[in-house]
């Protein structure tokens, strides 16, 4: 009777452990924050910013891609009232855009933004300000929320430990257990019925835990993305529409799909133990790699997928991390609940012969993990914490600092465990070892602190990530000018190198003016290049809009504006710009030397990793002299012709870009606006009374691949059967001829 109290007390007391871990585990979860992973690059306007006449455009450009079906932009005025909304332009998926109306009123308008992350399918709701006239007091934004959605707390609490869990377990019986305690006489998977008994148990509840955290993945994302609540996502089959829809649902139907795979080979194994027990090793081998496929899933959407930094470098270095953490920390989940059953029958040396045969593998399999641990997210953390204010400051530091702690005390105890298995090299450390040397005790201690570790990291994927301090304010060029009766208006934005759209707004005696055709043109004139006459689209309401991506390097560029009326005459605006690189969104970062090192320790672990196998492949090599020398010189000399190759290709480009367009020695220095094209059709007239006919025509049909600096030398010298213009003109007068005639174009 005393025996089973004494069982029954156990019993409870172990359960009672379990439910407490858990129960601090949803707490931690539910007091950490949870936002999106991108965050804004640069705004035009900027928040709160002032201005004397309202923009074209309210732009936002984000640091990673958007979900257009899910994006949206509402700006409303002081009384509620909407003035316009917008979203996810086709040419920018990091873009949030709004048109807005002409001629705004002096007052503050309040722009709510609605982004969902392609990247995770987070999504944030946040409100700007700008004001025109002057600042309105009582008007203020809200930055987004940084409060946990509990629904997400539960499916990430699930779905990932539960894969971690998984993918540890099949690691343990194939390189671990099978090893250490493998034999023929257990035809059904090499091991003790008693032990594939409770592997197959711990399997069967993370396949479980992982099907339905992914179940309420999807759900909460389509609640989330579509604002509904559970029964109108069941109702309209709304996690439908985000499954085949979206980034996330991509990366949730890949990895149901691998969990599918592993569940089918697991389920395979089961049935074919009596009648084909042969096969139970190599499916549950197997399942391995699709698992470790099915964390990958978890890496694509996580903040490494975001990063400004080598996102592709980011994403493997994560996924590496998270399969370190599975095969260490899952790993030991599973070792500590196998351990009991599978030393049940045995006591004394027996048993701890039987044990140790085990730890010393896992010890080692361990020892790399946590290598790799430490490199990869020392590597993660140094693409985000860029300062101590990143650290200490915000909510992503203290959530790296938790999940440090927790790492530290499970170091700890794994350095115990360490000691406690080589006696002999650790004599001065005999009192830990003593403490440990039972392992069952502290394994579960272990386990339990590994379980912490990776719900930290779930904690750490949800948490934003601190945004970097490069925000530009400077604002976008923009000029007017008022020629032959027409107001035009021109603003590039973002204003730097790369991609940028030129708004035209034309106005007639402060009217609207209708039935315009309006092209766009941006010329480098340091290099003598202009780019395509883009016709600009009529956005309605005065505004022309023209995307391009002419503007590649900083400096000195024109843009030219031909606005042609109804009755065929054309005015020409033409505006002169010094682009700036800090105008320009930042769509990548340099690496710093502290992210160099990070990336250098993770090369050096991941070798370190796989020495055993070279080792392995090494002894297996035939080294003789001649087979050795062979080898290194053949080695050499590829190596030596694809530097040459790259060598010569590059400079063949260059010379090729040269030959092609090769820095002009005289450089037009006049802007062809309205009043140059004005003296310059009179000089032209009157001083260059023989260019006409076919040889005219021939110049003309040749202006698109002619350089101004050799329209300069026709003007001077003449062009086939053109004859040179007045010799008495001079160098500016000739300039002005030069753009009357490209006007021709």
């Amino acid at each position: 009777m005393n025996c089973r109290l004494t069982h029954m007390k156990k019993t409870a007391s172990a359960w009672t452990e379990r439910l407490g871990l858990l129960a601090a585990l949803l707490l931690m979860l539910a007091a950490a924050p949870a936002a999106a992973h991108g965050y804004i690059v640069r705004s035009i306007p900027e928040n709160r910013a002032v201005l004397e006449r309202a923009p074209a455009r309210l732009q936002y450009w984000f640091s990673e891609g958007l979900e257009p079906e899910f994006s949206s932009i509402t700006v409303r005025d002081q009384a509620g009232n909407t003035v316009a909304d917008g979203g996810v332009p086709d040419e920018n998926p990091a873009l949030l855009a709004a048109r807005l109306p002409t001629d705004l009123p002096d007052g503050a308008y309040v722009a709510e933004l609605r982004v969902a992350f392609a990247s995770d399918g987070h999504v944030i709701t946040e409100t700007r300000v700008f004001f025109v006239g002057q600042e309105v007091g009582g008007v203020s934004g809200a930055a987004a929320s940084d409060q946990a959605n509990t629904l997400e707390v539960i499916w990430r609490a699930l779905a990932l430990p539960a894969g971690l869990l998984l993918l540890g377990t099949f690691a343990l019986y194939s390189g671990v257990l099978l090893p250490a305690w493998g034999s023929s006489a257990y035809r059904a998977g090499g091991l003790p019925p008693r032990l594939m008994r409770r592997l197959s148990a711990v399997i069967a509840a993370g396949l479980a835990a992982a099907l339905v955290g992914n179940i309420l993945a999807i759900l909460q994302q389509a609640m989330v993305l579509f604002n509904a609540d559970i029964g109108q996502v069941f109702a309209q089959n709304l996690w439908s529409i985000v499954r085949v829809g979206t980034r996330f649902g991509d990366l949730w139907n890949a990895r149901m799909l691998l969990l599918a795979l592993a569940a089918a080979l697991y389920a395979a194994s089961l049935y074919f133990r009596q009648e084909r027990p042969e096969l139970v090793r190599p499916l549950w081998t197997a399942n391995a790699w699709a698992l470790a496929l099915a964390v990958g899933t978890f890496s694509a959407g996580s903040h490494a997928a975001g990063s400004l930094l080598w996102p592709w470098a980011g994403v493997f270095v994560d996924w590496i991390h998270a399969l370190a953490v599975a095969l260490w920390a899952g790993g030991l989940g599973a070792l500590a609940l196998a351990l009991p059953v599978a030393l049940a029958p045995y006591s004394g040396e027996t048993r701890r012969a039987a044990l140790l045969a085990v730890l010393n593998r896992f010890s080692r399999l361990a020892t790399v993990c946590v290598a790799l641990v430490i490199t990869t997210g020392l590597y993660s953390s140094l693409n985000w914490i860029e300062s101590p204010a990143d650290l200490t400051g915000t909510t992503f530091g203290g959530a790296l600092a938790l999940k440090l702690i927790l790492a530290g005390g499970l170091l700890a105890v794994g350095l115990a465990h360490h000691v406690a298995l080589r006696p002999e090299r650790y004599r001065r450390w005999q009192a830990v070892a003593r403490r440990v040397s039972g392992f069952i005790a502290t394994l579960r201690l272990e386990a339990a602190l590994a379980l912490l570790v990776v719900a930290a990291a779930g904690l750490l994927t949800a948490t934003p990530v601190p945004v970097p301090d490069f925000a530009q304010t400077a604002p976008p060029p923009g000029a007017s000018q008022t020629v032959d009766g027409l107001d035009i208006s021109l603003t590039i934005t973002p204003g730097g190198p790369g991609v940028n759209t030129y708004d035209v707004v034309v106005r007639q005696g402060g009217q609207p003016a209708d039935d315009l055709a309006v092209r766009v043109q941006m010329v480098d004139p340091a290099l003598d290049r202009r780019g395509a006459w883009e016709a600009a689209e009529n956005a309605g309401d005065v505004l022309y809009v023209s995307v391009g991506d002419e503007i590649n390097r900083a400096g000195d560029w024109w843009a030219l504006v031909d606005v042609t009326r109804a009755d065929g005459v054309t005015t020409r605006a033409a505006y002169a710009w010094t682009i700036s690189e800090a105008a320009a969104v930042l769509q990548s970062r340099a690496p710093n030397v502290f992210n160099l090192l990070a990336l250098a320790g993770v090369l050096a672990a991941l070798l370190w990793a796989a020495y055993p196998s070279a080792r392995r492949l090494y002894a297996r090599l035939d080294l003789n002299p001649a087979t050795v020398t062979i080898a290194l010189g053949g080695t050499a000399a590829t190596v030596l012709f694809i530097a040459i190759g790259a060598v010569v290709i590059q400079n063949t480009q260059a010379q090729y870009e040269a030959t092609l367009n090769p820095p002009p020695t005289v450089i037009n220095p006049t802007l062809p606006d309205a009043a140059s094209l004005a003296r310059g059709r009179a000089l032209f007239e009157s001083a260059c009374a023989g260019w006409t006919g076919r040889d005219l025509q021939l110049l003309v049909e040749r202006l698109p691949r002619t350089r101004d600096e050799e329209l300069f030398i026709a003007v001077w010298d003449g062009w086939r059967g053109l004859p040179p213009c007045d010799t008495n003109l001079s160098d500016d007068q000739r300039w002005d001829v030069v753009n009357a005639v490209r006007a021709l174009e």
